[in-house]
């Protein structure tokens, strides 16, 4: 069973990290669409679904809420027997990939800066709300 909750907590992990990455990239990509007017970034389910993952996570961070991602992998690895550590996710993983330990408050301004840069590209480049208007169909 100690195997079990390991696997399912490494399975949150990879979710957890997809959630990160498709905010991150998402961003990255708009701004890279916006430079070379890719018509798919203004697709109005891609921007509403990333507004919305940011969004979520500005709220999380502004409310002390932690992430229930990180909640289930906490409990998961708790349950498994293995040791957990201390603060949310994005913090564990600088800290994994550059051994620098911040405040909470600072993850809390990038999230709130990087929530704002995802705002201003929204103004900057609008998602399409209607589709283009179909050409009328020819007559014979």
């Amino acid at each position: 069973m100690q195997a079990l909750y390991v696997a399912l907590a490494d399975v949150v992990v990879v979710l957890h990290a997809s959630y990160v990455g498709f905010v991150i990239v998402g961003e990255l990509a708009i701004l890279l669409g916006i430079l070379l007017r890719w018509g798919w970034i203004r697709n109005r389910t891609f921007r509403i679904a990333h507004l919305a993952a940011i969004g979520l996570v500005v709220f999380e961070a502004w409310g002390g809420i932690t992430c229930p991602l990180t909640t289930l992998e906490d409990w998961l690895r708790s349950q498994a027997g293995q040791t957990v550590e201390d603060g949310d996710f994005i913090g564990r993983c600088v800290h994994h990939v550059l051994f620098y330990r911040a405040d909470p408050w600072i993850f809390t301004a990038c999230y709130t800066a990087f929530g704002a840069l995802v705002v201003l590209t929204l103004i900057v480049s609008p998602p399409r709300w209607r589709s283009a208007p179909k050409p009328p169909a020819k007559r014979e």
